[in-house]
């Protein structure tokens, strides 16, 4: 692989320099500290050849330090995905030193904990695999939809697209494509999927992504439903249809029912709702049942209830937190929990990532609130696929990319710190107005997708020296 490194004054005046990104090339050791961003700096590792030292990890905890096991399970399947690649981890597991190897890609199987689902581990996998030596033939088991990670149809539908805008059209027999042959449910998974991605040399040049379009004009989704009534999917699909219909006609929202042994090991079902503009742009949102965890099963046990308990209206409730009473509490109608004798700072930090909805209703409705947030936050990416179109930018060939985004995530700003220390790539950051565009002509588009910021930089012109020439 090799990477041109951006130059810190004048690009057009100082001639730049191709150095080859393998295991072999001299480099200097990166150093981080926390279990925060692992994954990213893994990859940006790998792609840039650069080897990288994370200390204190978990170092602050008692009762589990060091290393997770679903993030022992990432660093199995980055040795799975690379050759020559070596790994050190200290015996407490606090420290670790890892080298990249050469990205080889085809046939590779993997089992994911259920500690974390599917998303986790094929998110930085999708980031990687165009740059392999031969085509991905990846296959992953787990759970496939939760409320923590990013869920299959997600990627499916939203982040491959995003990644096809910057892939060159090349003659493969191998599809950009992702198959769910078996749905998983938590907390027993049993899910599986297949993910496919042809090795290319470069990515395109120039890519510009700053026209949202001027409105959304279709919107669909997907209802599963694993080892339960297929009831539950449809009520799941009247309900986020009821809310979605007042917006626009174009709403078609589709069921999938699994029974057998593609239905994995548990019950469960969620929909993943998708929502498209005039130039294609795609927004996500997701949500999927799962049964309340063990530990705020024995905090809220059934008894007094706390005084001054009061129900917003979800995702998109205007009232102001400050205009609050101190002793009142306010949660999301879309996700009641139990009342009982917790304390109120006990109840938000435990509700914080626990959707129990009573209803397949109340879980439909979220997902729409949640859609229709992503579509007022605008831009011509959505938060999900927000770091990949930021990587796939600084890894273009030496030309100006820009793109549009509505609010940057916590995970695209680090990323943007990242690719700073890995590859030298520094974005231009400016903020877009809130009024309408007027064309070339002089007439004013009216659209809904206003605000924003533009992201701007320069290509390092990455090359992957390491696919096979036929």
């Amino acid at each position: 692989m090799a990477l041109v490194q951006n130059a810190p004054s004048n690009v057009n005046a100082v001639k730049r320099q191709k150095t080859a990104a393998t295991p072999s090339a001299p480099s200097q050791l990166l150093r981080f500290e926390g279990h925060l961003h692992l994954r990213q700096r893994l990859v940006l590792a790998t792609i840039s050849g650069r080897p990288v030292r994370i200390d204190k990890i978990r170092l602050a905890d008692d009762e589990y330090p060091g290393l997770a096991d679903y993030e022992v399970s990432f660093l199995r399947l980055m040795e799975k995905v690379t050759n020559g690649s070596t790994l050190e981890i200290s015996y407490t597991g606090t420290s670790l030193l890892y080298k990249p190897g050469v990205i080889t890609g085809g046939k590779i199987s993997h089992d994911c904990p259920n500690s974390r689902a599917i998303g986790y581990f094929l998110e930085p996998m999708i980031a990687l695999a165009p740059f392999a030596k031969v085509p991905f033939h990846l296959t992953l088991n787990g759970i496939t939809n939760d409320n923590v990670d990013i869920c299959v149809d997600t990627l499916r539908t939203v982040t491959l697209p995003t990644l096809a805008k910057f892939l060159p059209a090349v003659e493969s027999q191998i599809p950009l494509d992702l198959k769910i042959t078996k749905r998983g449910a938590p907390p027993s998974g049993g899910g599986q999927i297949l993910f496919q991605c042809p090795a290319i040399k470069s990515l395109k040049a120039g890519v510009t992504l700053t026209d949202p379009g001027l409105g959304v004009k279709r919107i669909r989704g997907i209802a599963y439903a694993t080892r339960i009534s297929p009831q539950m999917a449809n009520r799941v699909v009247d309900a986020a249809r009821s809310l979605l219909s007042r917006y626009i006609p174009d709403v078609y929202l589709y069921t999938d029912v699994y029974k057998g042994a593609e239905s994995g090991k548990g019950p469960g079902y969620g929909v993943s709702l998708v929502a498209e503009t005039t130039t294609s742009v795609l927004y996500s949102s997701e949500c999927a049942y799962q049964p309340r965890k063990k530990a705020v099963q024995e905090l809220l046990k059934e008894g007094d209830e706390i005084p001054g308990l009061s129900l917003g209206t979800g995702a998109l409730d205007t009232k102001d937190a400050g205009d609050a009473d101190e002793d009142e509490l306010v949660v999301g109608a879309a996700a009641k929990p139990p009342v009982s004798t917790a304390t109120q700072d006990g109840l938000l930090g435990h509700l914080q990532n626990d959707y129990t909805f009573p209803t397949p209703e109340d879980l439909g409705i979220q997902a729409a609130r949640l859609l229709l947030t992503e579509i007022r936050k605008g831009g011509c990416v959505d938060s999900v696929s927000q770091w990949l179109a930021i990587l796939m930018l600084a890894l273009s060939p030496e030309d100006v990319g820009k793109v549009r985004v509505g609010t940057l995530t916590p995970m695209a700003v680090q990323y943007l710190r990242d690719l700073k220390q890995f590859l030298g790539v520094v974005f231009k950051i400016s903020e877009e107005p809130a009024e309408d565009p007027v064309d070339e002509e002089g007439i004013t588009r009216y659209t809904s997708l206003k605000g924003g910021v533009v992201l701007t930089c320069l290509g390092t012109g990455y090359v992957n020296v390491n696919k096979n020439v036929t």
